[in-house]
């Protein structure tokens, strides 16, 4: 999206939807689509920063692409622990997912982890 609030808006129908997801599959206690709506929750927080960054990154100054640099590097070692994690838990049988779950979880930590970094070195740079 181009606009804001076109991003602001799809944000917050998208984690409606997240909220509902998971609150509906946690009272029937399935856990089929829990995930997902994990999933969607993270597609809306990606909405949300979004939004929230639109103005900077909509000036392509340095200040822009410095922070989307040291946000995708800090994102990627953070990523490296998150994989390193599921590895240990899979490998010792300390959880017990299949494997689209644990896609689904490893993929909402990385939209999750990239988005949320943008907006916090933002505040930094």
């Amino acid at each position: 999206m181009k606009s804001k609030m076109g991003n602001l808006v799809t944000g917050v129908i998208l984690l409606i939807l997240s909220i509902y997801t998971i609150v509906n599959e946690l009272i029937g206690n399935d856990t089929e689509l829990l995930f997902l709506g994990i999933l969607i929750f993270s597609i809306a927080v990606m909405f949300l920063s979004l939004a929230y960054l639109h103005n900077q990154f909509k000036k392509k100054d340095e200040r822009m692409k410095m922070t989307r640099e040291r946000a995708m590097f800090y994102s990627y070692f953070a990523i490296m622990v998150y994989y390193f994690i599921f590895i240990i838990l899979l490998g010792l049988n300390l959880i017990n997912l299949s494997p689209i779950e644990t896609i689904e979880i490893l993929a909402s930590l990385t939209i999750i982890t990239v988005f949320l970094s943008q907006v916090v070195l933002s505040k930094i740079y």
